[in-house]
């Protein structure tokens, strides 16, 4: 595709207070090219505030985004009530059919305009059901790393940023501009999977009468652990004991037993000397069929570029 360097695309980012300074730096980095016109806007300029305890100039305001192709809103603290001078500037924004793009708690300020309604959108894991709640009209997806909608594009938190604006590059510009992009950032073009490989398992309450069990369950994953194993331990009936299992984590026994040893696979596939047949026997789940099956379902990716993501050889040092 090319580059039309006499009309660059015009990405103004909204910088709302406090203000997530990684996020908003990802957009300037990566949109800081020929091809683009960058820009930063706030609704009071001058010196903002940011989540990192440092302050910065701005010195664009909100009339910055009427000339935008893309306003782009980063991570910013969570307690923020958007003005009414803010969300009318993204609410026009939206009727001109400005491209509406956030990353990570972004996604709050998009839905509080009402441009999320009706679609499905992402933020970070953490915050996704904070999101969900305040605004169920909005279709939250917690795994994802980014959604996209053509003209309605959100990201999830922190590296998230990097991969949603890389993949605008490559809309924008074609797959050798974001290449390039990601070579200049020391970056992967694309990463495997969603945000399921982050997020932490549930926790149970230590306090809950079936911490035991559980704690016991955890411990023997490559165990039969059915649900009636489990109950009959709990001395309750297999219902019951169901019912309480849903309250305290939140899944059904079956469930969450399989998180729970797709989480230790996970960490046994930070040791290099097991094969994916040791992991899937040591887990609980059986076989490296299984163990690809249960990756591919509920991670988006595969046990071997799991290792590889989070697992490098290190390089033989001569003493």
């Amino acid at each position: 595709m090319q580059q039309d360097l006499a009309n660059p695309r015009r990405v103004v980012v909204l910088a709302l207070q406090p203000v997530v300074m990684f996020d908003l730096s990802i957009p300037l980095l990566i949109f800081g090219r020929d091809g683009y016109e960058v820009r930063v806007a706030t609704e009071n300029t001058g010196v903002i505030a940011t989540t990192n305890g440092v302050s910065i100039q701005v010195e664009c305001g909100l009339d910055a985004l009427e000339t935008a192709d893309t306003v782009l809103v980063p991570g910013f603290g969570r307690a923020t009530e958007l003005s009414t001078a803010e969300l009318s500037a993204l609410r026009s924004a939206r009727d001109r059919g400005t491209r509406m793009v956030s990353i990570c708690t972004g996604a709050f300020a998009l839905a509080a305009a009402g441009i999320l309604d009706g679609v499905e959108a992402t933020t970070h894991w953490a915050h996704a059901a904070e999101l969900a709640r305040r605004y169920p009209n909005v279709y939250v997806n917690p795994d994802a790393l980014y959604v996209d909608h053509g003209d309605v594009i959100t990201s999830a938190g922190v590296t998230a940023g990097i991969d949603l604006c890389l993949h605008l590059v490559e809309s924008d510009l074609g797959a050798g501009a974001s290449l390039d992009a990601a070579r200049a950032i020391v970056a992967p073009l694309r990463r495997e999977g969603g945000q399921a490989q982050y997020r932490p398992s549930p926790v149970v309450p230590d306090s809950d009468q079936l911490h035991s069990v559980l704690n016991w369950a955890t411990g023997h994953l490559d165990h039969d652990l059915t649900s009636a194993v489990l109950s009959r331990r709990a001395h309750l009936s297999t219902r019951t004991f169901h019912r309480r299992c849903v309250e305290l984590t939140g899944l059904p026994p079956g469930e969450w037993v399989t998180r729970q040893r797709l989480a230790y696979a996970r960490r046994l596939l930070e040791d290099p000397t097991l094969s994916i047949d040791e992991v899937a026997i040591r887990s609980g789940i059986g076989s490296a069929n299984n163990l690809r099956h249960h990756f591919r379902r509920a991670l988006a990716t595969t046990p071997s570029r799991y290792r590889n993501a989070f697992f490098r050889e290190p390089e033989n040092v001569p003493a």
